[in-house]
């Protein structure tokens, strides 16, 4: 089948590359000459697992190839992915100028039964005003369907090879069997459903693993007051079949390029329609202000922050990826930064990507070797699971600072192993008596 993919975001590329290596032919398409020339080199301006291996291979096989071109990616496709940005306005609005941007590019170069699909998250009811608006630009005939993503960064080449469902939102029959076929090869589990169905699912989707996110770390806020241990609690829950054991994650809260955004549009959308009396707004708050709490509590501990040299392991919103988007580094450095603290970052791939997120301070440093970031610091406060950090020998490092603290933002340390190391331990949600 012949697929052009609008985009070379994250999304794009991986949807790009993973429909090559099913044989189907695939042109990347992208407005971005840097970008796209990149790509034809195999080179991706962000760390993403084995996505860069296979994107050399399809193109040297020929089952793929990178343009700016409109003209030369759109007449011959058989299935259009639109998969740009659509980032969040600052009143929770997504922003879908990008989209607008490519349908009024692709609407001269489209021929006749073309399927047309987007990937990239959109409100529900978009499509009926994609169809709108490209009818007023076009006499050809096309199809229009809804693909949303359920990517995880760090797994989005194995999540696409291996997806747990595909969604297809589509109102033709016709369009749905060539999206199933093209999809077939991946998975058997395709649901065709209305396309305000399949975006409503993909907010509903992250919406509710954030919720879960909050949920449990609302239950580690009052383990804190009692004595209780968060992690034995989730060790409870998950033996009841109908909440199970997965996706429990005591911490700082949700981050990344997906929950927040999501989160944060459901509740725009449900506040114009008025439902704003409800949990998404709640959520949102909720995880907002989270870190400053937490911050205030830690800081306590350690008898304020101005002062203090504080080790920040783990940069990126989660491991295997250096996106930094929402993550936790990017709202705690500037806050210890206001509060007088010394800050070394360490993180396995992010380093590069930090300058972007973090403006630079003389009291902001980074390191590329835990040992060097953390010999000197007052305390250590490890944000992300990369295992890099979560197998570093504690012990093996000569420290300067007599008493320091260990904030186990993800709760994934051994506290003896700590202890043993000279740290005062501080989990989420966990106590532990000296």
């Amino acid at each position: 089948m012949k697929v052009t993919v609008i985009g070379t975001g994250f999304v794009g590329v991986v949807s790009a590359a993973v429909f090559a290596s099913l044989e189907n032919t695939v042109i990347g398409l992208d407005i971005d000459e840097k970008k796209v020339s990149s790509l034809k080199q195999g080179e991706v301006p962000f760390f993403e697992p084995d996505l860069e291996k296979l994107l050399l291979s399809q193109q040297k096989l020929g089952h793929l190839s990178f343009t700016t071109n409109y003209a030369t990616a759109i007449p011959t496709a058989e299935v259009i992915i639109i998969a740009v940005g659509t980032p969040s306005n600052e009143d929770g609005h997504a922003d879908l100028s990008y989209l607008y941007a490519s349908l009024d590019s692709l609407a001269e170069h489209i021929k006749d039964d073309v399927i047309i699909a987007v990937k990239s998250t959109v409100p529900p009811g978009t499509l009926m005003a994609v169809e709108k608006y490209l009818r007023q630009r076009t006499n050809k005939n096309f199809e229009l369907a809804s693909l949303p993503e359920f990517l995880r960064e760090g797994s989005a080449v194995e999540d696409t090879l291996h997806p747990d469902r595909v969604v297809i939102g589509v109102d033709s029959e016709e369009a749905f069997q060539k999206l199933r076929t093209l999809h077939q090869p991946l998975t058997n589990t395709i649901l065709k459903v209305k396309p305000s169905s399949a975006q409503m699912g993909k907010y509903s989707s992250n919406a509710y693993l954030a919720t879960r996110i909050t949920f449990i770390n609302q239950i580690a806020d009052l383990c804190e007051h009692n004595g209780a241990d968060i992690e034995e609690v989730i060790a409870i829950l998950g033996q009841d079949k109908r909440i199970g054991s997965h996706y429990w994650y005591p911490g700082l809260g949700y981050g990344g390029s997906c929950f927040p955004k999501d989160v944060r549009e459901l509740a725009r959308y449900s506040q114009e329609v008025g439902e704003s009396n409800n949990i998404f707004n709640k959520i949102h708050e909720l995880n907002e202000d989270r870190i400053p709490k937490l911050l205030e509590e830690f800081g306590s501990k350690v008898g304020g922050w101005s002062g203090k040299k504080v080790a920040v392991l783990g940069l990126s919103f989660k491991p295997h990826t250096n996106d930094m988007r929402e993550a936790p580094s990017v709202r705690i450095i500037p806050k210890l930064l206001a509060a007088g603290a010394h800050i070394v970052g360490f993180d396995p791939q992010a380093l590069t990507s930090a300058p972007y997120f973090l403006k630079s301070h003389p009291q902001l440093e980074y390191s590329s070797d835990i040992a060097a970031a953390i010999a000197e610091a007052d305390v250590v406060m490890a944000l992300v699971e990369w295992p890099e950090i979560i197998n570093f020998d504690f012990e093996s490092v000569v420290y300067t600072k007599p008493q320091r603290l260990f904030i186990d933002a993800r709760n994934q340390f051994e506290i003896l192993a700590l202890k043993k190391a000279g740290f005062k331990y501080q989990g989420i949600g966990r106590t532990y008596a000296d």
